[in-house]
């Protein structure tokens, strides 16, 4: 380390083919003043020009977090190299000051030292398998810088041929960060294969030129590197964490959570936010920013007896916002006047904070609306009188009503633990979703309205305290114009022992409020439902059950071929489990060769009067042969259901029916499980592997999933057809599925038809299903054809919708990274 710099050079790679001469370089490097650096690239002693793109050093600005305000200082640089003889390679490091310093001076034979005269460059990201005969996953990308076309293969210990699914996966995110030109080669890649326990297994990339062979044992954590790496985990947050963890989903849920270890590269939440959050720069630059609309921002807060240390970092938050036109309104229900003279001490000469002193205590609600008179701003921000904002907050909310005012924006949070000075539990929050407001109030903090709207629905209503904000929120958004939704972390809720944040179980009363606010909601707006409390664990959460009111008929559409014993156990629970009576089965004989199932199909004819057996005969196709059976369907609504699928609760097909029968919604989706009781789809976001996923799949029934989106009502791009239910008005207005997807994408597609029609898609967590998967197509015998076949029809989606594969899934949170795990930062 120098005086003026801090940096390390982590990897360095001569590459060197018949093709290819260049340097990659990875590392980190910032100055000790503070400033920009840039570099200078020599070669043989002349300057050469070079590519380099700054990365998110998370560790490093952990590290450094009291000398720098940017994490941004990784870098990844590219140098292509065209001396025939190299002699030397010089990397000077230069900040704003003037300040140089070499970070990397080599000879000769030291660039012979590092010289790799293979053009591919990998990464495996996850191996998961290998501990039991089952099947394994490799996620991971390969790129050649020969632009030649790579293979990839999986093999075992003997050098033979594994079967495996090799699907690939857009990866611009290495493109862009390895600095790869049109000429080079990238793919990113899925692997599944059935792996044994006593099997090594190797991935293998190979091209015209090249061949790399890597054992992916080496990859699998061993017992002994588990253990330490929990070992190094340990520390008061964690055990936290993980005590929580094993309150809310057992000894079982949590011993299956363990096996999972400690994530390659992890950092924990208050680290990210530390790196992701605004800089002392930025906020310089966004004090000096013009907006051609700059309303006035009054944020009302009430204050009882509050302690000075939360009042300070509450109003402070505020008075040094980056953006200037605000107002601060407090009203003052406490019962001394602490609160009153500590404003009139330190912020006597703020003339943009406005206070009055109650004469009494009139109630969390009454108070607000007191604070609430105060206000002449444009927006109404709340705010509660322990939290703090991001000093960017009104900032980020102004930038978006430069294009569109919004009636309403709401920002994420996150919970400050004022114990351990930590801040955890972050809600990074889908864009606005109607099914998951109405499931428990996601939204709550940050919640920013326009003055007008307040004036039409009025203040807050004491009737719903502990919960008032909840009936203030749906007031407001039911005259809305729109709903924005900031991906920023922009508020922080404090927990203390007070806090219902920190103790659910303090204020029961808040759920009660909850419970009345959403009736309240669907009486205004002429909805027929009933409102559900969930019980303990499920503080603040709510099912709300609509009104089938005429109970209409529903057709359900079962594609089979063969598999006897398969379609019986679905069509049983169809009329043994289900309480909805009024439905019709159709089932698409899809080319069947077995006596038996024929014998079955009359069986069945003869046993119900609502069954029809209609015969599609030409090659495999899902999209076509569901068409075909949708032209006999009499119900106003039609259930698209596999035949491998199993009704678990008598009330799965009225839950749907009654989610369906909104005017607003146009696709429901249900909750299905495997056979072992673990998650096989509680709903699908559209990116995940260029494609898109199945966001909780193989977590517990019971568990939660991300802010306990698995476990309620929420909306979603899309859900999966294995049991998907659409008005057949709809189905016929969209043009049923899209018969380019012969087996996959067209229920997504689907989805995403409805959607740009304006309709909601809805994933229903209480009509609950058994789906025992794959068992009546089988699998290709040819593992390239299906390969093939797969990407083809995802080639044809990406071309299809790249809007959405661009800009992203509106009910999935940008922050996290698409091209990982779900709910992964």
């Amino acid at each position: 380390m120098s005086n003026c710099f801090c940096y390390e050079i982590n990897t360095m790679k001569y590459k060197k083919t018949n093709m290819t001469s260049c340097f990659l370089i990875n590392g980190w490097c910032f100055s000790k003043t503070n400033t920009e650096v840039d570099f200078l690239v020599k070669i043989n002693g002349k300057e050469s020009s070079f590519n380099s793109i700054p990365l998110q050093r998370i560790d490093i600005f952990k590290k450094y977090k009291n000398e720098i305000d940017s994490s941004m200082i990784g870098f990844n640089m590219r140098i292509p190299c065209q001396a025939d003889v190299l002699d030397s390679l010089e990397i000077v490091a230069r900040d704003k000051q003037g300040n140089e310093e070499a970070l990397i001076q080599l000879d000769a034979d030291a660039i012979n030292g590092i010289k790799d005269t293979s053009s591919l460059e990998y990464e495996i990201e996850s191996y998961q398998g290998n501990k039991a005969d089952k099947m394994s996953l490799v996620l991971g990308w390969v790129y050649s810088l020969d632009g030649k076309n790579i293979d990839i293969t999986i093999v075992d210990s003997k050098d033979t041929l594994v079967d495996s699914t090799i699907r690939e996966v857009n990866r611009n995110d290495v493109e862009k960060t390895n600095l790869l030109t049109d000429k080079d080669k990238c793919i990113g890649y899925q692997i599944t294969f059935d792996a044994k326990k006593s099997e090594k297994y190797f991935i293998v990339f190979t091209t015209d030129a090249d061949k790399l062979k890597v054992d992916l044992n080496q990859l699998n954590v061993s017992k002994v590197n588990l253990a330490k790496a929990y070992l190094t985990n340990i520390n008061a947050e964690n055990i936290r964490k993980a005590t929580t963890y094993l309150k809310r989903n057992g000894l079982k849920g949590f011993l299956n959570r363990l096996k999972y270890g400690v994530a390659k590269g992890s950092s924990n939440y208050s680290d990210w936010l530390l790196a992701n959050k605004v800089t002392s720069k930025a906020l310089e630059e966004q004090k000096e920013t013009k907006f051609d609309y700059t309303p006035k921002i009054s944020v009302i807060v009430a204050t009882f007896n509050t302690k000075e240390e939360y009042l300070k970092d509450m109003i402070d938050s505020v008075v040094n916002q980056s953006y200037s036109n605000w107002e601060l309104c407090i009203a003052d229900g406490s019962t001394d006047d602490k609160v009153q003279n500590y404003i009139k001490e330190h912020y006597s000469n703020e003339s943009r904070i406005k206070f009055t002193k109650l004469d009494d205590n009139y109630g969390i609600s009454g108070n607000m609306n007191k604070a609430l008179e105060l206000a002449t701003g444009d927006y109404v921000g709340l705010y509660d009188h322990d939290d703090i904002l991001e000093l960017d907050c009104f900032f980020e909310i102004v930038s978006s009503l430069q294009e569109y005012r919004y009636d309403v924006i709401y920002t994420d949070e996150d919970k400050y633990d004022d114990e351990t000075k930590v801040f955890v539990d972050p809600n990074f929050k889908p864009d606005y979703s109607e099914d998951l407001l109405r499931s428990h109030n996601y939204i709550t903090h940050f919640f920013c309205v326009n003055k007008k709207i307040i004036d039409e629905v009025g203040g807050l209503r004491s009737e719903y305290d502990g919960s008032q904000d909840y009936d203030f929120i749906f007031r407001c958004i039911e005259k809305a114009n729109k709903v924005h939704h900031i991906a920023k972390i922009l508020y922080h809720w404090r927990m203390h022992n007070l806090s219902t944040a920190q103790n659910p179980e303090s204020k029961m009363y808040c759920y009660e409020a909850g419970k009345k606010a959403i009736e309240a909601h669907y009486q205004r707006i002429g909805v027929k439902a009933t409102v559900e409390m969930m019980p303990k664990p499920y503080y603040g959460l709510y099912h709300t059950i609509y009104s089938t009111q005429d109970n209409p008929l529903v057709s359900i559409l079962i594609p089979n071929m063969n598999h006897k014993d398969v379609l019986k156990t679905c069509v049983d629970s169809l009329y043994q489990v289900n309480n909805y009576k009024n439905f019709e089965i159709i089932i698409i004989e899809n080319n069947s060769t077995e006596q038996e199932i024929f014998d079955y199909y009359d069986q069945l004819k003869k046993e119900h009067d609502n069954i029809k057996v209609v015969k599609w005969e030409k090659e495999f196709n899902y999209s076509a042969i569901n068409n075909f059976g949708a032209k006999y369907a009499d119900g106003e609504y039609l259930l698209l259901l596999n035949n491998d699928t199993e009704m678990m609760k008598e009330d799965a097909l009225s839950e749907m029916v009654g989610c369906c029968l909104r005017s607003e919604v146009g696709v429901v989706g249900a909750k299905l499980l495997y056979a072992d009781n673990t998650v096989q789809h509680a709903g699908v976001v559209i990116g995940f592997s260029g494609y898109a996923g199945h966001v909780f799949n193989g977590i517990d029934q019971n568990e939660y999933g991300f802010m306990r989106r698995a476990i309620i009502n929420g909306n979603y791009s899309s859900v999966t057809g294995a049991c998907l239910m659409t008005k057949k008005s709809i189905f016929e207005e969209v043009g049923g599925l899209d018969e380019k997807f012969k087996v996959a994408c067209n229920d997504v597609d689907y989805c995403l038809k409805v959607r740009e029609k304006g309709y909601l898609v809805v994933y229903n967590a209480f009509s609950l299903w058994h789906h025992y998967e794959s068992k009546s197509r089988g699998y290709d015998d040819k593992n390239k054809e299906k390969m093939w076949r797969f990407n083809h029809e995802v080639e044809i989606f990406q071309k299809k919708w790249p809007e959405i594969l661009k800009n992203g899934d509106p009910y999935y949170n940008r922050n996290f990274k698409i091209e990982k795990a779900p709910f992964t930062l």
